[in-house]
């Protein structure tokens, strides 16, 4: 028997106690009809166009942080040395600061602890594909 799942719209061959005594009664799947089918390529096509659409938005949105310069100030003793560490949080509070955009702060990955002054990269993963790499520099207070 022909069902469509209704997670994804995917058309699917299963057999027919499958189909009849758990998928239909759940609602996790509905028969292939003919008018289903095309309905469900209708659904695919909508939610694949709004998925190009963000996937646009976000990589101009990369575009923008890589191009920024985010400037942390900590207290530092001598040779450069922090009196602790610059986290994820911290850098997340200075893109929303300066430039407005609200990061959440486990998007962004470092590579080591920030415990020196000087200058970091950064990787910001906005999607599957999509990251920015702003500069992080860190100076001393």
């Amino acid at each position: 028997m022909k069902v469509i799942f209704v997670e994804d719209d995917r058309i699917e061959e299963v057999s027919n106690g499958y189909a009849r005594n758990f998928l239909l009664p759940n609602k996790l799947a509905i028969a292939a009809t003919p008018a289903a089918v095309i309905s469900a390529g209708k659904r695919r096509e909508k939610r694949k166009n709004q998925l190009d659409k963000r996937k646009a938005e976000l990589q101009a949105l990369a575009a923008k942080l890589t191009a920024l310069e985010i400037n942390l100030s900590a207290n530092a003793g001598e040779g450069g040395r922090l009196f602790g560490t610059i986290t994820t949080a911290d850098i997340a509070e200075e893109i929303k600061r300066t430039s407005g955009y609200d990061i959440d702060k486990r998007k962004i990955e470092i590579a080591a602890p920030i415990k020196m002054v000087g200058e970091y990269p950064v990787k910001i993963k906005l999607f599957h594909e999509i990251a920015a790499a702003p500069k992080v520099i860190v100076v001393a207070k």
